[in-house]
């Protein structure tokens, strides 16, 4: 398929800003919804097939490929099958984690989670929460799914006010998803690890992939960087559950298989274009071919 057109001139843009510079560009995912599948159980969320070898295909042609995701870093390389992409950068738990090259790092888990994991059962018995209400513990949050209740959006509405009345005494915050309520630690989101992984690897464009409503962030950062001169797309993966997302982005694709599909169509714009596997191999190409000339140039003055 070719690669969509966006619907705003600015999203058009950056896509332009990838392909004229694929070695200075940055593409970001969410994982969930976007990468794979929303499923009744998040421990089999597996990726779309042909998601990891697109990723693979496209790390050879952009300076950064990285998964942004709500989820434990080491799951989502797991799930997803992703420990084969080369130099893959996966953010775990909105940024507070990160897996490169086979290495975790993460901070310390802070206490109100403890505390909040010891409060959930005797709170959710409490407000009878309905069959099928499950608790997903990631280790520095916790979530709590309805989609597996008999009215998912019901029991969503019950627990969303108790759960952040909780969430706030133990000094973490509460974020709603798609049928899903995470308390976690404050101060992380999608948006600030995107910005930061931009900068830190000085990224001239930058693309973020995303379904739910903590991409929205990303979103926002994505606007944020264009406004800072540095060109960028945002692609909804699109769900009836979350319109908003929608809403916001410059492309929107038809769930999991549509971004599978619109990462093939990226990779076949680039593949016109020299293999660049880190920004600093292209800026090493470039420097061969300054040299080159410059060679040239003194034989033809002899």
């Amino acid at each position: 398929m070719p690669l969509p057109r966006a619907r705003t001139t600015e999203g058009q843009a950056g896509l332009a800003a990838m392909a004229a510079d694929p070695a200075h560009a940055l593409f970001a995912t969410d994982y969930d919804g976007t990468l794979a599948p929303i499923v009744a159980d998040p421990a089999a969320a597996v990726a779309a097939p042909g998601a990891a070898a697109a990723l693979a295909r496209l790390a050879g042609r952009v300076g950064t490929v990285a998964v942004i995701t709500g989820r434990p870093a080491e799951d989502a390389v797991s799930l997803g099958g992703l420990a084969d992409v080369p130099g893959l950068i996966v953010l775990g738990h909105y940024g507070a984690q990160r897996w490169q090259g086979g290495v975790l790092s993460a901070p310390a888990v802070p206490p109100g989670v403890q505390a909040v994991r010891e409060a959930l059962p005797g709170l959710l018995a409490e407000l009878a929460a309905p069959a099928g209400t499950t608790v997903e513990d990631k280790g520095t949050a916790l979530a709590v799914h309805t989609r597996r209740t008999a009215d998912p959006a019901a029991a969503f509405a019950l627990l969303r006010e108790p759960l952040g009345r909780l969430a706030e005494s133990a000094a973490l915050t509460l974020e709603p998803g798609r049928l899903v309520l995470e308390l976690r630690p404050p101060g992380t989101d999608k948006g600030t690890a995107l910005r930061e992984l931009v900068r830190e690897r000085a990224a001239r464009s930058a693309l973020f992939c995303g379904d739910d409503l903590g991409d929205l962030t990303a979103f926002a950062a994505i606007r944020g960087l264009r406004s800072d001169g540095v060109p960028g797309c945002a692609v909804a993966s699109e769900s009836p559950e979350t319109p908003q997302v929608a809403e916001a982005a410059d492309i929107v694709v038809d769930g999991p298989p549509g971004i599978v599909r619109f990462v093939s169509a990226l990779n076949d714009l680039l593949l016109a274009g020299p293999p660049v596997s880190s920004v600093g191999r292209g800026r090493a190409r470039s420097s061969r071919r300054r040299a080159s000339r410059r060679r040239r140039a003194c034989s033809a003055r002899r």
